[in-house]
This record gives structure tokens, sequence and C-alpha cells, in this order.
């Protein structure tokens, strides 16, 4: 299984780099994360210049679609043909959003009737585009799921970890990243976010928040 972490120029570091890396400690289960760029380097909003190991054409045979965030995302959703790169199918793939990601879904019109999480900045853009932002972490609905806060991305590759290998893949994976001391704290907190949003879905309860 094949993720694209799709990774705009202006893109915020922590928000690619955290999910693909936890992503990628399930390499030997078959799941891997490519950073996934529109030119072969895009330079982040700190100077830091990355080589991309996917073209952006690569999001069509992902499996999983990740659409990270950054200061340009307003330029990218102006330009039509960044947006023409993207057809993503929520039918046959795995979408998320990280921050001001959202703003790419919601232009593409994925969101239609779904509320989503962003960041503080992107927030009042996201409603913008008739888009409830909840003041939560993290939220899905079928295939689609939106991360707010930089360090939301945990919440962002735990939920494809599950819904791809399953939750014990994605504790272990938590267990490795969490900070010492911490590991049973954050893997309870992280897995019962994904949990209360996955048996909302299921029982057709209708939620505006996730609490976490």
């Amino acid at each position: 299984m094949q993720v694209a972490v799709v990774t705009f120029d202006g893109f915020n570091e922590l928000d690619s780099f955290i999910a693909s890396a936890m992503i990628n400690r399930c390499r030997r289960e078959g799941l891997t994360a490519y950073i996934t760029t529109p030119s072969p380097v895009v330079t982040s909003m700190n100077g830091v210049e990355v080589t991309g190991q996917r073209p952006l054409e690569f999001v069509s045979e992902a499996d999983v679609v990740l659409i990270g965030s950054g200061v340009k995302t307003r330029d990218v959703v102006a330009d039509d043909s960044l947006l023409a790169a993207l057809p993503l199918d929520p039918a046959r793939q795995l979408i998320g959003s990280q921050c001001s990601g959202a703003l790419v879904l919601a232009r593409l019109g994925l969101l239609a009737t779904m509320p989503a999480c962003a960041d503080l900045t992107t927030r009042p853009y996201v409603e913008a585009c008739g888009v409830t932002v909840l003041d939560a972490p993290f939220h899905t609905e079928g295939n689609i799921a939106t991360a707010g806060g930089c360090l939301a991305s945990q919440y962002l590759a735990a939920w494809v970890i599950t819904r791809t290998l399953g939750e014990d893949a994605a504790r272990g994976v938590i267990e490795y990243v969490a900070p010492v001391g911490e590991q049973e704290a954050t893997v309870e907190r992280v897995l019962r976010a994904i949990r209360m949003e996955e048996s909302a879905l299921r029982s057709g309860a209708s939620r505006t928040s996730a609490t976490v």
C-alpha cells in the first residue's frame, strides 16, 4: 500500500515529516509513505529544501493521499492546474488533510457537508468555503479525515495505519514515537480519538466535535 504525502512549496515540516515518518515505521508490513511534490524540489516555510520522492502524478495510483499544509496553500487553491493534478477519489482512496490542507479538500469539493479540522490561521478561509470547522484536532467521516494543529499529524498517521493495518500496528508506532514515560497515555489518547470518530460514524450519531 502506498501513501502520497502531498507537499507543496512553503510546506510546514512538521505536517509532512511527522506523518511520513510514522507511516514508514510500517514499511515491513507493506505500508510506505512518499513525499510527493509538484516540482522536483520544494522549499519549506523555514527554508529547508527537500527533493520529492514521487511526482504529483503519483496521487492517482496511491492508496492513501494526505494533503500537507504550508504558508502558500491559498496560492495552491488559486492554481487550477495544481488542483487538476489532484484527481482524488474517496471511493477507492483514504484521503486526509493536515491544517490548511483542509482548504484544498474544500476547494476540490470533497468535504461537502462534512465538518473539518484546520489550524487557527486557516480556519476563516475554510469557513469561507461553507465548511464548518471544528474545535478539535481530528475528525473523520468515511474515507476522509482532517486534522488541525501541527502535532495533530500523529492522529492522521495513526488513522491511516489503523485503517490499513489495524489498531495493533498503530499502537506499536505511537509507542515508538511517544515521549519516554508517556507512551501509554499517548497511545490511549490518540487511539481513543480515532475509536470515537469511527464509532460515531458506525452508529450514525451526529458529531460536532471530538473529545481528546
